[in-house]
């Protein structure tokens, strides 16, 4: 069985080559960086989805790594003769689009699914929730700097997943037919608000973090400034804004496909506490 896996170096990708080479699947992994990437040995490494696709049984679909080359890379595999497609989606991925800040960033969650669904070939879509590292990315710099984190709506809950739960549960997808034809909601074990996610953080770290909640126009003048653009700052507010005082869905997918509970937001926390000290 030979797996294309897109996106390979992601925050997904990379655990999901590694599950895969582990289980015995041959494996390609498609990166930009070929030239520098380290994979598993036996893991071929390409930088074109599309050259990768050539005598592959399924594929890993990353729209974000794929870009305007998504809709061509699922015909060629159609062409190809790939009988199975598994996509990262997105929890929300129905939700009105201006909720959706990962678009905003490249993602095109909704049409990497549809495409997959409308190939003929069989499919498994993956519908996560925020990843884990998100809140490094948000809240890394502000814990360098100090005890407080600040941002919008305390009270915003979610139910963060670890990407590697997302990757093993990938993994099933890509090598059985348990999961063929679901749309898979996958969280985390917990939901918090963004107020227990940073007494989470400070627990692990043994410091007295708390949040501060902020007006939602400074943080949207704040992603403004750092370049992220406004109509990513408006999704990310409206997202927000949905989801306080109202606990966010907790599915357990995780456990039941993977026979094991899902890892919890402070086992992340501790496995990456770099990412939050100096």
């Amino acid at each position: 069985m030979t797996i294309v896996v897109t996106g390979a170096t992601g925050n997904v990708g990379r655990p999901l080559v590694t599950e895969l080479a582990a289980a015995g699947a041959h494996v390609r992994a498609v990166t930009r960086t070929p030239e520098t990437a380290e994979f598993p040995h036996g893991v071929e490494v390409a930088s074109s989805a599309v050259d990768a696709l050539a005598g592959a049984s399924a594929l890993f679909l990353n729209s974000r790594a794929l870009g305007d080359q998504l809709a061509d890379v699922v015909a060629q595999a159609q062409r190809a003769g790939v009988s199975k497609l598994v996509t990262l989606s997105a929890i929300n991925a129905d939700d009105d689009f201006a909720r959706q800040p990962s678009r905003f960033r490249g993602d095109r969650n909704k049409e990497v699914e549809q495409l997959a669904v409308d190939s003929g070939l069989v499919w498994v879509s993956l519908r996560p929730t925020v990843f884990a590292t998100n809140f490094a990315g948000m809240w890394s710099a502000q814990i360098h700097a100090g005890d407080v984190v600040a941002g919008p709506y305390a009270a915003a809950s979610s139910a963060p997943i670890v990407e590697s739960d997302i990757a093993a549960v990938a993994a099933r997808a890509l090598l059985t037919d348990e999961l063929v034809g679901r749309k898979i909601a996958l969280t985390g074990p917990q939901a918090y608000t963004n107020s227990e996610l940073v007494e989470v953080i400070g627990d692990v770290l043994d410091r007295p973090l708390r949040y501060q909640e902020v007006p939602p126009d400074v943080v949207r003048q704040r992603f403004i400034g750092l370049g992220l653009g406004a109509e990513f700052a408006d999704a990310y507010i409206a997202l927000l804004a949905e989801t306080v005082d109202k606990p966010a869905l907790v599915t357990h997918e995780v456990e039941k496909i993977v026979g094991r509970p899902a890892l919890t937001f402070a086992h992340w926390v501790s496995e990456h506490r770099d990412l939050f000290t100096k």
